[in-house]
């Protein structure tokens, strides 16, 4: 048996380790957090000054009898999680799952998986920072108060199943907040004017210095150009220099990823893991822009090697996020003569990102000259033409930050030799109409960038909190391509002026984050009740405060102390005396009945009510579609509900009926549901009792040739082949099966068995 056991939290993160230690060593994954607190009232006893209930999840407990066993016959454990607060965490969870004595354990902690950096920690090991657990432990304990005593709020007051979180409900609050500027933003048109003049052989674009407010003012500026005598007022030369920014940190990385490769924020996290895991990349979680003289001296030899020694320029930069984490390197590779990795297609272009970034820091100014031409223009106005010459390249060689805002100026290449009072001909003249634009929505990469300028959430956090929004059905990503608008373009070409209308698609929401009415009408109300929590000067307030524990500058019992009287009180006074809050909008009378018609939330979600809910008739609801509001639907959308669901015939004694549901049009008969496809050519409207009878008949073949096998020990237990393969279902859960077996031929005790192996509903880890 080996002498020492190292722990580190994957198997991939393990695999790397262990071809660096030698056959002494063994290395094994906890496979991240073994223990979490207890579900429940009973995991924090608030009278004994907050004390947690740990227990170890069920799914390690295996695990924790493997890392037992091996650590019983081991001489060291090295406790080798990461190095931030929940890595510190972690190895604290292990030391005491394990029951490890303070003389049979070390604490190690590497930035990066390399030969050089695990050798290292072995020579260099520490005790576990105590303050870096409470801190962790802190946030845990807090964000556990506040979900399980908003949450029965919510199920009470709004909609059952419904849920809150400290940091989640801040971030549907500027998502909502960003909904209600561009729901109040009026836009005004207005008439941009650009031309197209040659000079000699060449040909310069340009842009007018102001806009027009009217069709009638810019008509009459471009009739005015007709036969005009165009001269160039001055031409401007500058140098200019454009310097590399900084490394990248976990936001920076989210942000950049987003625009440049089209990644989610949780996809960018999960693939930059496994390159840090093969050991290609330091540590991903960081808010630090520093890189260690290890890496500026490996920059400057590879940038020196590439490129020339005139491409290098050493640099350092300074964190400016509001209380950065722990004192980590920015996210770099670890070995900058690596310019590419061989591993998959997302984590090789996340690599290049990282290692462009890395290497364009250290690298020199790219020297510019830009130029600008101002051109005489009637009515005592000017165009501007403007261009941009690079001169030394410097960091451009490797790499060019994305820009978030829309609105970058445009900068034209080489521009003509031109002289001042030169005259110019006008090729093509056009004054386009233009519409202002209200406050862009959210993606991902967008609100990472908000909660970090607001001090919300940390490197860890960014991800979760997103992921978690979308999945709870506050915030959905836009599907919607934009719809159809028109524009007015005046044109001078050729010595003609004409006017034409022509069309554009515009408000694309596809990509963008949009709150739904839950999101909404969950976000008013907790704002009207606890106005605290959702503030978010004091949200960053408390990341602060964690930051201060970690530091050991505070208790973190006063502090959960301090936050949970004042918010306790407030839970029960909400409870006892705020109102239901439903978003009720009443929308018109229904001219059948007379009856007034609502649309607000219901128990299961967006509905249509018409009636009083103490009118001797009860009330009848109908759903709102997938892509339908509460905000924004119209009486006569609301009353197109209720044509389904509708009864088209009978078939084995039984009625047929077509529907409307979240997901899209069905056919019904009994507990059998079948989907309307359009692509097929069937629509809900045009469904006949025949072509329902054919789809239903089809939908049970398909069923048929699903199961391979129902046992008669217990019809739950069936062999069903999917979209994967053949795989075993027992009630609600689904197991795979082993490769080397032939599905038909499996006993009612090897399923049993093969379910007994593998951990029940394994859950995906949050």
């Amino acid at each position: 048996m080996a002498k020492n056991l190292v722990i580190v939290e994957s198997p991939a993160k393990a695999k790397t380790i262990e071809k660096y230690l030698g056959k002494d060593f063994v290395v094994k994954s906890s496979m991240g957090h073994v223990r979490d607190l207890a579900k429940g009232d009973k995991s924090i006893d608030v009278e004994q000054d907050f004390a947690p209930k740990y227990i170890v999840s069920t799914d390690k407990k295996k695990v924790i009898t493997e890392l037992k066993k091996l650590a019983k016959d081991a001489e060291m454990v090295w406790l080798a999680s990461d190095e931030d607060r929940e890595g510190e965490a972690i190895s604290w969870h292990l030391k005491e799952a394990l029951g490890l004595k303070p003389e049979k354990y070390k604490r190690i902690t590497f930035n990066e998986i390399t030969k050089t950096a695990v050798l290292n920690a072995i020579e260099n090991p520490r005790e576990i920072d105590a303050d870096l657990v409470n801190a962790q432990q802190a946030r845990r304990i807090l964000d556990r108060l506040v979900g399980f005593e908003l949450s029965p709020v919510l199920w009470r007051k709004v909609k059952p199943s419904l849920s809150a979180g400290r940091v989640q409900s801040v971030a549907v609050r500027l998502i909502v907040e960003r909904e209600l500027e561009i729901e109040g933003f009026t836009s005004k048109p207005f008439y941009r004017t650009d031309a197209i003049f040659k000079a000699g052989s060449s040909k310069v674009k340009a842009k007018l210095g102001v806009n027009f407010n009217t069709k009638k003012e810019a008509k009459s500026f471009v009739d005015d150009c007709n036969g005009f005598d165009f001269k160039v007022n001055s031409v401007t030369k500058k140098p200019a220099k454009k310097s590399p920014t900084a490394p990248f940190t976990t936001s920076t990385l989210q942000q950049e990823a987003s625009l440049k490769l089209g990644y989610s924020v949780s996809r960018t996290m999960s693939v930059a893991q496994k390159l840090y895991e093969a050991g290609h990349i330091t540590y991903m979680r960081t808010d630090s822009v520093n890189l260690s003289k290890q890496a500026t001296d490996a920059a400057q030899a590879e940038i020196t090697k590439a490129y020339g020694a005139e491409f290098h320029q050493f640099r350092t930069f300074k964190t400016k996020s509001a209380g950065a984490q722990e004192a980590h390197e920015a996210i770099r590779p670890t070995d900058f003569s690596a310019h590419t990795v061989s591993a998959g297609s997302d984590e090789e272009k996340l690599y290049q990102l990282i290692w462009k970034r890395a290497i364009a820091s250290q690298m020199s100014e790219a020297q510019l000259e830009r130029t600008a031409i101002k051109i005489q223009a009637p009515q005592n106005l000017e165009f501007t033409a403007n261009g941009e010459v690079i001169k030394f390249e410097g960091f451009l060689k490797v790499y060019l930050e994305s820009n978030l805002d829309e609105d970058e100026e445009e900068m034209e290449g080489l521009l003509p030799d031109i002289k001042e009072g030169e005259s110019l001909q006008e090729d093509l003249i056009t004054s386009t109409e233009r519409f202002t634009r209200p406050p862009a929505r959210y993606v991902e990469a967008s609100l990472v960038k908000k909660l970090e300028e607001l001090g919300i959430g940390r490197p860890s956090t960014y991800a979760p909190t997103i992921s978690t929004i979308q999945k709870r059905g506050y915030v959905e990503k836009g599907e919607k391509e934009g719809v159809e608008r028109e524009y007015i373009q005046i044109k001078l070409e050729k010595g003609n002026v004409d006017s034409s209308t022509l069309t554009e698609k515009t408000g694309s929401d596809k990509g963008k984050l949009i709150p739904t009415d839950i999101g909404r009408i969950v976000t008013e109300f907790l704002i009207e009740h606890f106005g605290k929590i959702m503030d978010y000067g004091f949200t960053a307030s408390v990341e602060k405060e964690f930051d201060d524990i970690a530091q050991g500058m505070m208790k973190w019992t006063e502090m959960i102390k301090e936050f949970y009287g004042p918010f306790h009180e407030n839970v029960e006074h909400t409870i006892e005396h705020s109102e239901r809050a439903t978003g009720e909008r009443m929308l018109g009378v229904d001219p059948k009945t007379g009856r007034n018609v609502y649309a607000r939330i219901g128990r299961f979600g967006p509905m249509i009510q018409i009636g009083e809910q103490d009118d001797e008739e009860k009330p009848v609801f109908a759903s709102l579609q997938k892509d339908q509001s509460i905000q924004t639907i119209q009486l006569d959308e609301a009353l197109e509900l209720f044509k389904y669901p509708k009864v088209i015939g009978e078939y084995e004694g039984k009625p047929v009926k077509v529907n409307k549901g979240r997901f899209g049009p069905y056919v019904q008969i009994d507990k059998t549901f079948v989907s309307i496809k359009e692509a097929n050519g069937d629509t809900l409207e045009g469904m006949t009792i025949d072509r329902a009878i054919e789809l239903i008949e089809e939908k049970r073949e398909e069923d048929k040739n699903k199961v391979i096998k129902i046992f008669e020990e217990d019809e739950n237990v069936q062999l069903l082949n999917g979209r994967y393969g053949a795989y075993l279902k027992i009630g609600k859960n689904n197991f795979r099966l082993p490769k080397d077996v032939e599905p038909s031929e499996l006993t009612y005790e090897q399923c049993i068995e093969i379910s007994q192996n593998q951990a029940k509903g394994k859950k995906k880890k949050k």
